[in-house]
C-alpha cells in the first residue's frame, strides 16, 4: 500500500554526517505528534497502491510539515481535513496556498488520491534556528546531493510515484530538480511552478488567478 511504503521511507531515512556551515537536519517522523499525525493522513489517503503525481518543494519548514508532519500542511489546514490536533493554531503562508488549491480541485480526497506532496530532501533544514533551504550553500548542497538521490529515487522506485511527469514547487527549485532529472532519468517530464510561499508573500492580490494557474497545470498531467 502506498501508506505503508511512504511511512517506511520517511520514518527510515537516514541523518547525514555533520553538515557545514552550522546547518542541522532533523527528522519530524522521529518525534511522536507529527508520526503520528502523518500516520492518520496517510492511512486516511494513501490507502491503495495508486501511483500519485509528485509535487515537490525544497525541503521541509519547521512551523508545518515539521510540526504536522504532512508536507505544506499546518495545524489549521490538518484539523480542517479531519485529523484533530493540539497543535498551536499559528498559519504557515505555503499552507494557506495549497489548502486553496486542494479545495480547488474537489477536496483532499480527490486531491491526494491523484498527488503526492513532498519535498526533494524529507528532512527539515535550520541553520541557527531558523529555515533553511539545501541550495542556500554551495557547500550544503554538496553535502546533501547524494541523500537527495537517494530520496528522490525512492519515492519514485519503492514508494511508487508516477513516472510520466512530476511538479517542481520553485522556479529556483526547478534548477536543481533538472540536475536531478538529467542525471537519474526518473520523470519524462518537470513542470516548474512558483512556490506557495513566493505566491502568498510577494503576489496575494492574485491568490485566485495563481491557484486557478495551479489547477490547470494539475488537470492536465491526470487529464
Amino acid at each position: 500500500m502506498f501508506a505503508d511504503r511512504l511511512l517506511r521511507h520517511l520514518t527510515e531515512f537516514p541523518s547525514p554526517p555533520t553538515l557545514p556551515e552550522d546547518v542541522e537536519a532533523y527528522s519530524p517522523y522521529q518525534d511522536a505528534t507529527p508520526r503520528e499525525l502523518f500516520t492518520q493522513f496517510a492511512q486516511r489517503h494513501y490507502k491503495d497502491d495508486q501511483p500519485r503525481v509528485a509535487l515537490l518543494g525544497i525541503n521541509p519548514g519547521r512551523l508545518g510539515n515539521g510540526r504536522t508532519g504532512v508536507a505544506f500542511t499546518d495545524p489549521v489546514a490538518l484539523s480542517t481535513w479531519g485529523i484533530a490536533n493540539d497543535l498551536p493554531r499559528r498559519r504557515e503562508p505555503s499552507s494557506e496556498f495549497v489548502q486553496a488549491v486542494v479545495l480547488a480541485m474537489g477536496g483532499p480526497t480527490a486531491f491526494y488520491e491523484r498527488f503526492f506532496l513532498g519535498s526533494l530532501y524529507p528532512l527539515v533544514l535550520l541553520r541557527h534556528g531558523l529555515n533553511y533551504n539545501f541550495y542556500d550553500s554551495v557547500a550544503v548542497t554538496k553535502a546533501l546531493w547524494p541523500d537527495i538521490q537517494l530520496s528522490v529515487r525512492q519515492l519514485v522506485e519503492e514508494v511508487g510515484l508516477a513516472r510520466h511527469a512530476a511538479v517542481c514547487l520553485g522556479q529556483r527549485n526547478g534548477k536543481y530538480f533538472h540536475k536531478l532529472n538529467e542525471e537519474l532519468q526518473l520523470f519524462d517530464h518537470i513542470h516548474v511552478l512558483d512556490h506557495p510561499r513566493y505566491l502568498m508573500q510577494y503576489k496575494r492580490r492574485a491568490l485566485a488567478d495563481n491557484v486557478a494557474n495551479y489547477v490547470r497545470v494539475l488537470d492536465g498531467l491526470i487529464s
